[in-house]
């Protein structure tokens, strides 16, 4: 079973293995739908991201390479 958009935490720590000398500080929301969207394990709909998931995934990606 793939990740979704709501497995923030999950998809925070994919982020930081995979783009692990990307500063999740300095990306925008327009890059951080595009990353997740190439993670391997991504299955959901892409058009079921919004604002508020997006900032969730990119808070959980800070508190990970912290």
């Amino acid at each position: 079973m793939g990740l979704k958009w709501l497995d923030v935490q999950d998809i925070a720590i994919e982020l930081a293995e995979r783009f692990a000398d990307v500063d999740p500080m300095h990306v925008n929301f327009v890059d951080l739908r595009r990353m997740v969207l190439e993670l391997p394990d991504f299955d959901d709909e892409p058009g079921h991201s919004g604002e508020k998931v997006l900032e969730a995934i990119q808070m959980a990606w800070i508190e990970e390479k912290d």
